[in-house]
């Protein structure tokens, strides 16, 4: 039993001990930290932040900001059904999907709830990668029965950046690769970088002019080197997800098993949620041939049976509202706020919140939010009017811009 236990005890501690996994570009997001706030996404260790979060915020909407997707679960799937298989795996219709462009979609399980949301990549008639914040390599390798399709995750051998902000594009054509100026947004295009290639397309998870690039693992640094030099003339500064996480929200971006929990990844069963409950509807095309969760999705909205609704709101006052109750009439319970920030951009108190219907469908009116705000040791209530508004919180005119303006 000693023995037992002393193994199980040493274990432990190699499992403690075990380091999270440092991305292709951590030398130099380490670098240029000097604050020590990392955090583990998809096993990697990412930055919250690197130096201030405010001015971090203020590269994405004033100069460029570089920040690391490396961590992003992404999958390769090609072979001569690898358009019929993701046809039939997530909600948009992909046949509509040309070669080097990209679409926002999402994919559930067979009672219609969403397992995950991300962008899928058209490399080539028959070539795809999807990226995702979850893993789901089984539940892919699972649904490709009967379909003649090559699945491979490729997470740790792609490194990616996301370049952000109104001189994003100055930076890119600063460092040769100028050729992306005829892109529009959800364009991709394949370029030379050293002896390898570079996919860049527009976009992003800011709501801004931005681009995001994928490139060999070993040719990482090298990239980042580029970009980094030829930035340095256009304000860039690399940032963490703090900074990151304020933007999207402005954009109206939801965030898996933070705006919604992932179907696999509830533990409660009324934690999941349809596509039409996290306002995915419009990606819901019922006109192409089966896909996952379809019957069920249809029967829902044909029997008004959704249970919930995900809602943009501004709120009085400027005290960020997160993760705060919902209520109408200041005693009905209504729902929580899921993400909320003070907008330095739009200066509005902005939120996005999920609701249990009929709130924020038949009762719109009469909404308040409370508050805790903690003021020298002491929480204070406060009682917030809110209304519902539409998403994205800030429309920014250089996001879809092109040619992009070079500033």
């Amino acid at each position: 039993m000693t023995t037992i236990f002393a193994e199980g005890r040493r274990a432990a501690q190699t499992h403690i001990l075990t380091p999270r996994l440092e991305t292709p570009f951590h030398a130099r997001l380490a670098a240029l930290d000097t604050l020590n706030e990392w955090y583990t996404w998809s096993g990697c260790k990412a930055p919250h932040a690197l130096s201030d979060p405010e001015l971090e915020y203020f590269a994405i909407r004033s100069t460029a900001a570089l920040f690391d997707i490396s961590p992003m679960v992404k999958y390769r799937i090609a072979g001569p059904d690898a358009e019929r298989y993701l046809n039939r795996l997530t909600l948009r219709d992909v046949r509509r999907l040309a070669v080097n462009r990209v679409h926002y979609t999402a994919w559930c399980d067979d009672h219609g709830h969403v397992l995950d949301d991300g962008t899928l990549f058209r490399l080539g008639e028959t070539d795809f990668r999807l990226c995702c914040q979850e893993r789901h390599l089984p539940w892919l390798l699972d649904s490709a029965f009967g379909f003649s399709v090559d699945i491979r995750e490729e997470t740790e051998a792609v490194a990616g950046l996301a370049l952000q902000g109104p001189t994003s594009f100055a930076v890119l054509a600063a460092a040769g690769f100028g050729d992306v100026q005829q892109l529009k947004p959800f364009d991709s295009t394949t370029l030379p970088h050293d002896d390898v290639s570079v996919t860049i397309s527009r976009t992003g998870f800011t709501g801004d002019l931005g681009y995001e690039l994928f490139v060999p693992r070993a040719r990482a640094l090298s990239l980042w080197d580029r970009l980094w030099t030829a930035g340095a003339a256009h304000g860039i500064r690399a940032i963490g997800y703090d900074a990151l996480n304020q933007a999207r929200i402005e954009a109206g971006f939801i965030v898996a098993n933070g705006d919604f929990i992932t179907a696999d990844g509830a533990l409660r069963a009324d934690r999941v949620r349809m596509p039409d409950e996290i306002g995915l509807d419009w990606l819901v095309d019922p006109d192409k041939p089966h896909f996952n969760g379809r019957n069920a999705i249809l029967a829902a909205r044909r029997n008004q049976t959704l249970k919930n609704i995900l809602v943009g709101l501004e709120i009085e006052g400027n005290i960020p509202a997160e993760h705060a109750l919902v209520y109408h009439r200041r005693k009905h319970e209504a729902g929580i706020v899921t993400a909320g920030i003070w907008s330095p951009t739009a200066k509005r108190n902005i939120a996005i919140a999920s609701l249990e219907r009929p709130y924020g469908s038949l009762y719109k009116d009469d909404l308040w939010v409370e508050i805790y705000a903690l003021r020298e040791l002491k929480y204070q209530k406060m009682m917030k009017r809110a209304k519902i508004v539409p998403r994205p919180f800030l429309r920014l005119a250089r996001r879809s811009a092109t040619p992009p303006g070079l500033r």
